[in-house]
């Protein structure tokens, strides 16, 4: 039963980056009217270099839908991490308010990774 809950929790947060990630390449999401102005100033300077907006949002795609699939959720959490650290630390300055879905990502990630750590220790052996 645990690994079934894990299995479903696990694909809505790949479904979750999976959406962020397409959002950044094709805009479908309105921007919501609370964003902070200096999170605007951020994302427009990202599209403006031209390729950073891009590389982030295809490795969003590409982690979510591996983080979705119980048999690639190793490399789909390698994928995310980082991605996962930069939302954390931009809602911990600027928006707080999306914090308790960072968390509940954040723990989901965890606990995969917990389930999961035969296959990280043999990456550092």
């Amino acid at each position: 039963m645990k690994q079934k809950i894990l299995m479903v929790l696990c694909a809505l947060v790949g479904l979750m980056m999976l959406n962020g990630g397409l959002d950044k390449l094709f805009h479908y999401m309105p921007v919501p009217k609370d964003i902070p102005a200096v999170m605007l100033a951020m994302m427009k300077s990202m599209m403006d270099m031209g390729w950073l907006l891009p590389l982030v949002a295809v490795a969003e795609i590409l982690g979510g839908v591996l983080f979705a699939i119980p048999k690639f959720r190793v490399i789909g959490t390698l994928i995310l991490f980082p991605i996962l650290v930069g939302i954390t630390i931009i809602h911990v300055g600027y928006a707080p308010s999306g914090l308790p879905i960072v968390a509940a990502i954040w723990a989901i990630v965890i606990w995969s990774m917990f389930e999961d750590k035969k296959q990280y220790l043999q990456l550092i052996k």
